[in-house]
């Protein structure tokens, strides 16, 4: 059991940090961008991203695997996963308006994760990887907490860079995708780490 929960620690890290969905496999680069305005909205962004890929995960897993596979249906995987994340987003939504009705600003950020490559990324490495079902809930999960970390420290630096002292023709979104490459670079740091030895 040790030995398991180290192979799933190692994995949720290595995808939060090393093989980092936007920074290294360019996977939601179009929200990361995007909500990436304040603290406020990139934390809300991310935390969604979470619990969006950790619920797709756990659904789409046992749809593949009782249901495709079985069936030869391995073709209609991206359309399915897409029809799944799509339902679980509206779902989503529409719970969130009934249980907080006066303080959910729902409908922003929905289509970010609708159409979100991030999510189907995940969960087609999922199943290209042959990952059981604890593994993709775990891998979705470690890539949603890998996304928010990156969006809120990308919305912090972009916060600051509003006051800093920058060329006119940087201002705005040019020293945005600056700011994004050097972090990419930052956490290409990482690619060395080793875990447990």
């Amino acid at each position: 059991m040790n030995e398991r929960m180290t192979s799933l620690f190692g994995m949720a890290l290595g995808v939060i940090l090393v093989n980092n969905l936007v920074l290294s496999q360019l996977l939601g680069v179009g929200p990361f961008l995007e909500g990436s305005g304040s603290t406020r909205r990139a934390a809300r962004m991310g935390a969604a991203m979470v619990l969006v890929m950790g619920l797709t995960a756990a659904v789409c897993w046992p749809l593949n695997e009782y249901l495709l596979a079985p069936n030869g249906l391995r073709h209609l995987e991206s359309l399915v996963f897409l029809l799944v994340a799509a339902l679980l987003v509206e779902g989503l939504e529409l719970l969130g308006g009934k249980l907080f009705p006066t303080r959910w600003k729902g409908g922003e950020d929905t289509l970010a994760l609708i159409a979100n490559c991030a999510v189907m990324g995940v969960i087609l490495q999922n199943v290209q990887n042959g990952y059981g079902f604890g593994e993709s809930v775990v891998y979705a999960v470690a890539g949603g907490l890998g996304f928010l970390l990156v969006i809120c420290l990308f919305a912090s630096l972009r916060e600051r860079l509003e006051f800093g002292n920058c060329p006119k023709a940087f201002r705005g979104f040019p020293i945005a995708l600056v700011t994004a490459g050097l972090m990419a670079l930052c956490f290409s740091g990482f690619s060395n780490l080793t875990l447990f030895g």
